[in-house]
């Protein structure tokens, strides 16, 4: 007998609704299956992206538009301001908090996105140290780089992998860190699948994207966020904002500012590539029906 979408939403209430999950590098398609994943089986999309969390940073992070937020339940959007703190634990117990309500609803919880340790926080509950104080940022900013890493060793941090990086041994001691990253085991139930691009069919896509933001308003979006954070903020060092400052302060071309986010994206995505590659549970497509057909015939099993 064919199966039906049908067979899927209307699982027994006593039956757990899987935890779809769609990886993928930026502009590979992740975000258009999961709508239409999301309208086939009654599910709802929690988004795994570490800038479509801020307020405000709509255009730059390509979050998805009031429409398509109205035609499917998003979750995970406009969690904070940004600069507000936000780290991959809390999105863990956030997301998981998410999971659990979709579920209740007797939905399909489907999560999307393309930053790794936030997908893999919550597919491997990953364990987080307790928040370090808070209070310290500002002494934290005057210590020299040599001394922050003795202080994050003092404190357990001991398998930093980026502790050339100031900022990122800053957040560390503010925030916390992994206390365990096993990725040996997912949690049970997860339906895991990951969208594949070719190299030039992604740098045509974000040609493509890029242009599309700045008709929608980019350049408007990130003045406002340099007036009101500075150029200094961590909010305007992410991809499609940090460019805009050599526009300003170097009189660089607007023709170049988009070349170089084009260019920081495909660095970006091999990035992501490498990341989601370690793990070996993820099945991988090159296309997007049949990603979707593989996904409706796991759920039809369960």
């Amino acid at each position: 007998m064919a199966r039906t979408p049908s067979t899927i939403y209307n699982l027994p209430s006593t039956r757990l609704r899987p935890l779809v999950v769609i990886i993928g590098e930026t502009a590979s398609g992740k975000s258009a299956l999961a709508m239409e994943l999301a309208a086939t089986i009654g599910g709802e999309i929690i988004c795994a992206d570490s800038r479509t969390i801020y307020k405000g940073m709509d255009i730059g992070t390509a979050k998805p538009s009031p429409a398509e937020q109205a035609l499917v339940p998003h979750h995970m959007l406009d969690i904070v301001a940004p600069d507000e703190p936000y780290s991959a634990a809390d999105f863990k117990r956030d997301a998981t908090t998410k999971i659990k309500e979709i579920r209740a609803r007797g939905h399909v919880p489907i999560m999307v996105g393309g930053t790794g340790l936030y997908v893999d926080a919550v597919v491997f509950d990953y364990n987080f140290r307790t928040k370090y104080n808070q209070q310290i940022s500002s002494h934290l900013q005057k210590m020299p780089l040599a001394e922050l890493r003795a202080l994050a060793s003092s404190e357990g941090f001991t398998t930093l992998t980026n502790s050339s990086n100031r900022r990122h041994l800053m957040r560390v001691l503010e925030f916390g860190d992994l206390q365990s990253d096993d990725r040996s085991q997912m949690i049970d139930n997860v339906v895991i699948i990951g969208l594949k691009i070719s190299r030039t069919e992604l740098r045509r896509r974000l040609t493509v994207r890029v242009e599309q933001m700045f008709k929608r308003g980019l350049r408007k979006e990130v003045e406002g966020l340099a007036k009101k954070y500075s150029w200094e903020h961590e909010s305007l060092t992410g991809i499609g904002y940090r460019e805009f400052e050599s526009f300003y302060m170097d009189a660089i071309s607007m023709s170049k500012v988009k070349r170089s986010i084009i260019q920081h994206s495909l660095n970006y995505a091999k990035r992501q590539r490498t990341w989601f590659k370690r793990n070996p549970a993820v099945v991988w497509f090159d296309r997007g029906d049949e990603a979707k057909r593989y996904i409706l015939d796991q759920l039809d099993r369960v």
